[in-house]
């Protein structure tokens, strides 16, 4: 199945060219991660998946121009038509949390049949002296390991990962040695300060590449290119390993255009094995 056609792709195409509130987001979010369900779901059931009312399904189907959730939901059964979700009962939570896992990262396959996306952000991302790399609270550890690796071979990298006032001064700073853009990793609960400080950044020029858990997420109004990928909610903290692997994706298209990354490479090598940096 292409990326066209798959449920999830289908739903997104459904809500594209719509203004929608954040809670319109919020559900359209949640469609999207259960897309092989919502043709199944009752107004109330995807209510409850939300974390909505029932009125606001209703209007969020109004919003998308049907006259009301079931005729929204007739179109989904005709357009992207799917076999409910196989049964999890004899998973215990913690493999049904993993289960997720492996979906979120069959949907990030399934977005990456088309590469132009990636592609694109790699080239914007090599081409920035100096490339910021920002990522508070959740998305820290995201930002932190992008920002530990594209240091192996981009020239000069520069971390973003705690708030503060000092933030919009390494921003100034970095535009003023010459960046161009700046990466942000954007999870749940989104910061505001994150919003605040994406909107400052374009604000100064900079092209803003996003990895965020949807393409509803607060940060898409002040991001030039949002890549989503989803993260789990089964646990009590979320799991991010599709948003991590699409970092490690970007890094790779980012050394397709760093013509020394090779190089850079080899020569890391080389000074770690004369140091005895690593136990072999």
């Amino acid at each position: 199945m292409s990326v066209t056609d798959s449920p999830a792709a289908r739903l997104q195409a459904l809500f594209e060219g719509h203004r929608l509130t954040p809670t319109q987001r919020r559900i359209a979010h949640s469609m999207v991660r259960r897309a092989a369900d919502v043709p199944f779901l009752s107004s109330v059931e995807l209510a409850e998946l939300a974390g909505v009312s029932q009125p606001s399904v209703t209007r969020f189907a109004v919003a998308l121009g049907f006259d009301g959730y079931p005729a929204l939901r007739r179109h989904l059964r005709e357009v992207a038509p799917a076999e409910p979700a196989a049964e999890t009962g004899s998973h215990n939570e913690y493999q049904q949390a993993v289960e997720a896992e492996i979906e979120n990262l069959r949907h990030l396959a399934e977005a990456l049949a088309d590469p132009g996306p990636v592609q694109r952000a790699g080239r914007l991302l090599a081409g920035s002296r100096p490339l910021l790399v920002l990522g508070l609270r959740a998305a820290a550890a995201q930002a932190h390991g992008f920002a530990y690796f594209a240091a192996k071979v981009h020239p000069d990298v520069r971390l973003l990962g705690e708030g503060g006032t000092m933030l919009q001064d390494r921003i100034d700073a970095a535009v003023r040695a010459g960046a161009s853009a700046l990466l942000c990793f954007a999870l749940p609960r989104h910061p505001r300060e994150v919003v605040d400080t994406l909107a400052y950044a374009k604000g100064t020029g900079l092209t803003v590449v996003t990895v965020a858990d949807s393409a509803f997420a607060p940060v898409a109004k002040v991001s030039d290119l949002l890549l989503p990928a989803a993260v789990g909610t089964g646990l009590a903290f979320d799991t991010a390993c599709a948003p991590m692997l699409l970092g490690r994706v970007l890094l790779e298209a980012m050394c397709d255009d760093l013509p020394q990354a090779q190089s850079r490479l080899e020569e890391f090598d080389t000074k770690a094995a004369a140091r005895g940096l690593f136990v072999d």
